[in-house]
C-alpha cells in the first residue's frame, strides 16, 4: 500500500500510474504556495497599508478587505499556474511526451465571411 495524504492508495492502482506519488507531493507544494502566498500577502499588503495612512484614509475593516480581496486573487493565480505545471508533469509520466500547449490550426483559422447579397444583406 502506498500513502498519498491520508488516503492509503492500492498497489495495483500505483503499477497502473507509476507516477501517482510524484503527481501527489506536486499537487501538495502546489496548494501548499497558494496557502502560503495568501498569507504572506495578506500581512505585506496590510502592512503596508498601516504604513502609508496619509494616504490611505479609510478605516481598519476595509484595509484588511483590501488585503484579503487582493491575496485571495494572488493566492488562486500562483496555484492555477502551479497546478498547471502537475498537469504537464503528470501526462509527461503517464505518455512520456510533453505536452502541446500551443493553438492547434483549427484554433488559428478565422472563420469564413459571411455571405452577403448583392444588396448587401447577409445570408446564414
Amino acid at each position: 500500500m502506498v500513502n498519498l495524504g491520508l488516503r492509503k492508495v492500492d498497489d495495483a492502482l500505483v503499477d497502473k500510474h507509476p507516477g501517482l506519488q510524484q503527481y501527489a507531493a506536486c499537487q501538495s507544494r502546489a496548494f501548499m504556495k497558494g496557502t502560503g502566498s495568501f498569507i504572506i500577502g495578506t500581512i505585506s499588503l496590510f502592512l503596508a497599508q498601516q504604513a502609508i495612512p496619509k494616504r490611505l484614509k479609510y478605516p481598519l475593516k476595509w484595509n484588511l478587505l483590501v488585503s484579503i480581496v487582493a491575496s485571495s486573487v494572488f493566492s488562486y493565480t500562483v496555484t492555477r499556474l502551479e497546478t498547471t505545471k502537475c498537469t504537464e508533469l503528470w501526462v509527461l509520466l503517464e505518455k512520456g511526451e510533453v505536452p502541446d500547449s500551443s493553438p492547434t490550426e483549427n484554433e488559428l483559422q478565422t472563420p469564413p465571411a459571411p455571405k452577403v447579397t448583392k444588396y448587401g444583406d447577409r445570408m446564414e
